[in-house]
């Protein structure tokens, strides 16, 4: 009787699986599939003759001094990098050199998510990126770059949503740029000449060839990424909890001037950002209560305090009607770090965890701090809405939290019913009746 001799399965055969191809390739870095090309004929014409295999690329390993990025040529790669010239100020910019190379090796086409997150980027980059017909990036993160000239991105972003544009255009639909970008999270051991690589592990009956090494490696970072990825998954979903403050570890100040280039986007173009919707921004989306007659009208902001999904301390809503994801419009509801790594659909970025794994349509309610001034504690995240109390006009406070007012001065009585001085409410401090 003949048996027929076990064949292993080896890592090739493994990936040559499209679907575990697709899944694994976002989660290793581009030096990694670099690496895992340089092995073998086949593993070379795997990586990068399949299509959208890079389609998932983060080059933020360059800001560390990552070695060859894309291709195997590593002397050449470091000499290409170096001679890359010094664009917009003082920051040396090897991003042209690697868009050259992965325009050479028709790997960019591929591309659709790309992360540039802290790297020296110039904004004819952004531009090439955002205008070119040849770039089918969906979604560019660029938080935290340096040397960003930020008029000049503005101005490229209205001329891409300008009325006159082609149809289908422009490609891009996702922008990350207000939010700090993610923290790092792993840590690739680079071996330098000063250190040893370890020794090889001894070898077990069980071994499968390369199957046994290299897929161990990647099982290994894989592991580890899908680990903190629930562990740091919820911090997007913060924009619908009650966080306060959502863009602080910025550099990037969200000016009137992006609130305009962001509401001239809305509908083509999203953003890790949203308008402040608060009543006195627009006379559409809400109306305005006769007890604040006295209050301006704002130009379009840019919502950065996270308020939660309760509400008013008082009436537990919004005069401008809470956000439901999945029922109201898609404006209202920015995209949410980190980028997902397997879609490049807007939908995938914009949907919170609670939505994705437990079916709830989670409630948004987010504001910018001149709608929140003399409203809101930074305390305890309580605010008041316009409906349900008035700002009352008072000259100082006293040690008892009472205020003096101008209509009280003549009568000789105390007002109780301020809220918010300061930036800390007074009734959780006081102890004072919320509904006084």
């Amino acid at each position: 009787m003949v048996t027929e001799a076990f064949t292993p399965t080896t890592l090739l055969d493994l990936l040559s699986n499209t679907l575990v191809l697709y899944r694994t390739a976002p989660y290793l870095p581009p030096s990694a599939l670099s690496s895992l090309a340089a092995t073998s004929a086949a593993f070379r014409d795997l990586v990068y003759n399949t299509p959208l295999v890079f389609r998932y690329l983060d080059l933020t390993d360059l800001a560390g001094g990552a070695g060859p990025l894309v291709r195997p040529e590593g002397a050449y790669w470091s000499a290409l990098c170096s001679r890359a010239t010094a664009e917009e100020g003082a920051y040396i910019n090897p991003l042209r050199a690697i868009f050259t190379k992965l325009n050479q090796v028709k790997l960019l086409r591929d591309v659709q998510t790309l992360i540039l997150d802290g790297l020296s980027v110039p904004a004819d980059l952004v531009q090439e990126i955002i205008c070119d017909q040849a770039s089918n990036v969906r979604i560019l993160s660029i938080r935290e770059v340096k040397g960003l000239d930020e008029l000049k991105v503005m101005q490229v972003l209205n001329y891409a949503v300008r009325p006159s544009r082609a149809p289908d255009t422009p490609k891009l639909k996702g922008l990350y740029i207000f939010g700090p970008k993610d923290p790092e999270l792993l840590s690739y051991p680079r071996h330098t000449s000063a250190h040893k690589d370890p020794a090889p592990p001894t070898r077990s009956p069980f071994d499968m060839g390369s199957f046994s090494t290299f897929s161990a490696q990647i099982g290994a970072v894989w592991n580890e990424r899908c680990q903190n990825g629930l562990s740091s998954g919820q911090d997007g979903d913060g924009w619908f909890q009650a966080t306060g403050r959502m863009l602080l570890r910025t550099p990037l100040v969200p000016s009137a001037d992006w609130a305009e280039t962001v509401r001239a986007c809305e509908g083509v173009i999203s953003f890790d950002a949203v308008l402040c919707r608060g009543p006195r921004h627009s006379h559409e989306n809400t109306h305005y209560p006769s007890s604040q007659p006295t209050e301006q009208n704002l130009r379009p902001a840019i919502a950065t305090v996270a308020l939660g999904p309760a509400g008013c301390a008082r009436c537990h809503s919004a005069p401008e009607i809470p956000s439901i994801y999945g029922i109201s419009p898609d404006e209202h509801f920015p995209l949410l770090a980190p980028p997902p790594l397997h879609s490049s659909r807007i939908r995938a970025a914009r949907m919170p965890s609670s939505a994705a794994y437990d079916g709830e349509m989670p409630f948004l309610i987010a504001r910018c701090e001149d709608c929140l001034r003399n409203r809101w504690c930074e305390l305890c995240n309580k605010w008041w809405c316009e409906d349900c109390y008035t700002i009352p006009p008072y000259s100082a406070p006293r040690e008892t939290g009472k205020i003096i007012s101008p209509e009280s001065s003549h009568t000789g009585k105390a007002h109780t019913n301020l809220k918010v001085f300061n930036g800390f409410c007074l009734p959780t401090r006081y102890g004072w009746d919320d509904n006084i």
